[in-house]
């Protein structure tokens, strides 16, 4: 079973494994020096400190896990010989919904990256999917959540 590529940039790789490292370097040790205090109160059964304590630590853990196989997946969006006016993964697309909406702006990322207060909208989106392939001046119509609605590419970069 091949494990699943997770699309990212290289800003967004390095940003992961700096992630990685504080947890490795900062965080467990924290918890662990907390699971220690906790011990000292004495009757585990009854102690939510330790409790608390244990739940981080499963945190901790299965980010770090979750963190590495993302980082060994990683397949880097590279600056291709694409067609620069098509909408692809990586790209800034601008648009605006149709018929009088305010235009937007939004990089299309790997969903690791994603996020978008910053922007960064997911490949996986159904945003996204509706614009891949697409080319400026192209009207498209997007199914979200809150229904459907067509928008314009007005740029890609």
């Amino acid at each position: 079973m091949t494990e699943e590529k997770h699309y990212m940039t290289l800003e967004g790789k390095a940003k992961l494994e700096k992630e990685l490292e504080v947890l490795k370097t900062e965080r467990r040790k924290e918890v662990v020096e907390r699971i220690k205090v906790a011990r000292s109160f004495g009757d585990l059964s009854e102690n939510s400190e330790y409790d608390s304590a244990k739940e981080e630590q499963a945190f901790v853990e299965g980010r770090i896990n979750q963190l590495e196989k993302m980082i060994r997946n990683a397949e880097i969006i590279s600056e291709d010989n694409s067609d620069p006016s098509t909408v692809s993964l990586g790209k800034t697309v601008k648009f605006k919904e149709l018929p009088d909406g305010e235009e937007e702006l939004y990089t299309i990322v790997g969903r690791a990256e994603a996020d978008p207060m910053e922007g960064k909208i997911s490949n996986d989106s159904p945003m996204a999917q509706s614009l891949m392939g697409k080319k400026v001046g192209e009207k498209v119509s997007v199914s979200t959540p809150g229904g459907d609605m067509e928008v314009e590419i007005l740029e890609v970069k």
